[in-house]
């Protein structure tokens, strides 16, 4: 039944996903949003690849195993550039995206720095293996870090396209949920079978926002300032 469910949510998800694309495509936003498009593409045919895995090799097949963690790794490293398009977009009348690539690049070779000396220093026997679970968890966290300060960024630039806020909003809560689900899954691991729903289930709410985004708020909808935060007179 466990697994019913998470195929569904991982359906569910994919079609979404999709739905966006073609949504995308259709109303002339891809390019301005090129970077989410692109992770939501390569998230759907990831999914339908680890579905085909699963038919022909089992939940517990090395192969399985090996697709799943590695895709994970690709899929997140691809968020967190998506992250940096959505500064990008945030930004662009500062004319800094030159500035904005280079440090995008910097913290992730940082981060993978950092992943690669904590897996050494554990001494673990899958060393690569636990080295993408380790390098995906900390770009959880600086992708929480990094959207709290974009947020920010929102409020100081007094941001009105609510379609953009949409997005960060819903990325912020997403890696929030995410960073949370690993801190509590290292405090309590004997509830792994609690634990193995949440990836399913937030995987499938961040597209639903943003399925809203490009579904219903238009390219041209502003939000009064006054709404997002209240200034001080």
């Amino acid at each position: 039944m466990p697994g019913l469910v998470i195929h569904i949510l991982d359906v569910l998800t994919a079609l979404l996903q999709a739905s966006i694309v073609v949504v995308s495509l259709a109303r002339g936003c891809t390019r301005r949003y090129l970077t989410i498009n692109l992770y939501l593409a390569a998230s759907t045919i990831v999914l339908f690849l680890r579905y085909y895995i699963l038919s022909r090799h089992g939940l517990l097949s090395g192969e399985y195993f090996y697709f799943y963690y590695y895709s994970d790794a690709l899929l997140t490293i691809g968020l967190y550039f998506t992250l940096m398009g959505l500064y990008a977009t945030v930004f662009e009348e500062m004319k800094a995206a030159q500035y904005l690539r280079v440090f995008t690049i910097l913290l992730l070779i940082g981060t993978a720095a950092f992943s690669c000396a904590v897996v050494q220093q554990s001494g673990h026997r899958l060393l690569f293996t636990r080295y993408v679970v380790e390098m995906s968890q900390n770009l959880y966290f600086v992708g929480l870090i990094l959207t709290y300060i974009l947020w920010g960024a929102v409020l100081k630039l007094r941001e009105t396209r609510t379609r953009v806020i949409q997005l960060v909003l819903s990325l912020g809560v997403y890696f929030s949920a995410f960073a949370g689900n690993y801190a509590l899954r290292n405090l309590y691991p004997q509830l792994h079978f609690v634990w193995e729903f949440v990836p399913p289930i937030l995987g499938c709410l961040l597209p639903l926002s943003w399925a809203y985004a490009f579904w219903h708020i238009p390219e041209d909808a502003r939000i009064a300032p006054s709404r997002l935060a209240v200034v001080p007179r």
